[in-house]
């Protein structure tokens, strides 16, 4: 009979230190892989993610949210639907 590889399952924490130490290039993605036991490729794809979200870690801190006006401006198109529905109905039931 043949064992069952399971999956590693790595930390949010293992994985920032392994893409941090990518990003940084003072090793190649080989080394890294070898030293932390994570295949190369893997690591390529932790140092990627954190690339990509570099920008948002940033985002959210900037001023008001535009949600807000969003809410402001459906709701008065809302009002203006209806108002134009309210006219329509007098003006059919001839009032």
């Amino acid at each position: 009979m043949t064992e069952v590889k399971k999956r590693k399952v790595h930390s949010a924490e293992f994985k920032a230190k392994v893409g941090m130490e990518a990003i940084r290039g003072e090793k190649t993605l080989n080394e890294i892989g070898q030293q932390y036991g994570v295949h190369p490729v893997v690591v390529s794809q932790w140092k990627k993610a954190i690339q990509e979200q570099a920008a948002t870690l940033f985002a959210s801190k900037r001023g008001p949210k535009p949600a807000e006006h969003a809410d402001e401006d459906r709701l008065y198109s809302e009002i203006g639907r209806l108002k134009m529905e309210l006219d329509w109905l007098k003006k059919k039931s001839g009032l």
